[in-house]
């Protein structure tokens, strides 16, 4: 396809194959963190959450982390378009003076997240017909449970070290928290590959579960005793779920829809550096990936995605960072056309290509559950 590659674990291109693929096929659908990278995004998430599930009666398991956790956010309100339009709109015109303190940046962050709940979105979240939503989070120990430098920078350093041998050494460090809709248990409720935190969302909780779901380390403040979770310091989901590599089905039967800004699957945050880090394919087997093809980054401005290094590269140029970001926006329309093409004419039988394809080209995936 000319803007998007859909990839499909072993169950879902099995099921699509056969009969295609229809919006009560899907259980979950899953949000990576990324930052900026999201506005690619944003069009296909109005499309798919203000008109594909629209219908939708029974429950959808919607699971994020860091921005991922904030669309979700957005997408369970009552009207859904007009808090991605919110979200969209704060995010894209957050400007800094300078070269800004965590403490800046998360006031900053926090007034982007008050104006798309604008009051009453908790309410709305939890009250949704269908959809559950889940933030992944972290609860950090020892040195990185603090937010001072002189203890927090070595905490980091010591997890990256052991993190470059084993994600298993993350576990000295953090702890996985899932903040989740109390209606209906997740399907990837007993996820347990690291010490898990299982906290139900109350109103009073909420919004403090996503800041800490996107606090990065030393970028953002940690969040602090969050309602109903254990005492300590709470930070970016990502740090453990960049990406979400979870058994998100837990063997149960259905499609987790995923739509991405890329064709690979980073385990956490320490990973983006370490090239033989890959997920567990396993944990792949009933996704639906949706990715940006290279043509459509090709059309971009500058030729890629935002990020959040466009701070720095568009200093003291907000104007011009706005309307690159702001363009990035509008050509995902093209994505989210794409795929609603493929889905209604039925061509996305023939459109899927195995994830196995992706392996053999990127190599970015293993089978080994244990490193």
């Amino acid at each position: 396809m000319k803007n998007i590659n859909l990839w499909a674990g072993k169950n879902a291109y099995a099921k699509i194959k056969d009969s295609g693929l229809t919006p009560d096929d899907v259980k979950v659908v899953a949000g990576a963190a990324g930052g900026p990278k999201w506005l690619i995004l944003a069009n296909l998430d109005r499309t798919l959450f203000g008109h594909w599930f629209a219908d939708r009666k029974d429950p959808l398991f919607l699971i994020g982390s860091s921005i991922g956790s904030w669309r979700f956010a957005a997408a369970s309100q009552k009207d859904p378009l007009a808090a991605i339009d919110r979200l969209q709109n704060a995010y894209i015109n957050q400007t800094y003076d300078s070269k800004p303190s965590p403490a800046d940046v998360s006031w900053e962050s926090e007034k982007i997240l008050n104006h798309m709940l604008d009051g009453n979105g908790e309410s709305a979240v939890l009250s949704h017909p269908c959809f559950r939503l889940n933030i992944m989070s972290v609860h950090s120990k020892g040195l990185t449970g603090h937010d001072k430098k002189t203890s927090l920078i070595p905490g980091l350093m010591l997890a990256a070290i052991g993190n470059t041998v084993s994600r298993r050494f993350l576990k000295i460090f953090f702890e996985r928290v899932l903040f989740h809709d109390s209606r209906d248990l997740p399907p990837f409720y007993n996820m347990n590959e690291f010490p898990i935190h299982r906290v139900g969302l109350t109103e009073k909780n909420l919004k403090p579960a996503l800041m800490a779901s996107g606090a990065i380390p030393l970028v953002m403040a940690g969040v602090q005793n969050i309602a109903g979770a254990p005492a300590g310091v709470y930070r970016d989901g990502g740090v453990i779920d960049y990406h979400l590599d979870i058994p998100f089905l837990n063997n149960n039967t259905g499609i987790v829809l995923y739509p991405h800004f890329t064709n690979r699957i980073i385990p956490g945050w320490l990973d983006k550096q370490i090239p033989w880090r890959r997920p567990n394919i396993n944990h792949m087997d009933n996704v639906l990936l949706i990715t940006p093809s290279r043509e459509f980054l090709n059309r971009l401005p500058h030729k890629k995605i935002p990020d959040r290094n466009d701070f720095y590269k568009f200093k003291r140029q907000d104007k011009e960072r706005i309307a690159y970001w702001k363009t990035s926006v509008d050509m995902g329309a093209d994505m989210a056309e794409a795929f609603m093409e493929c889905v209604g004419n039925g061509r996305i039988k023939d459109q899927i290509r195995p994830v196995e394809e992706m392996i053999a080209h990127r190599h970015i995936f293993y089978s080994h559950p244990s490193s």
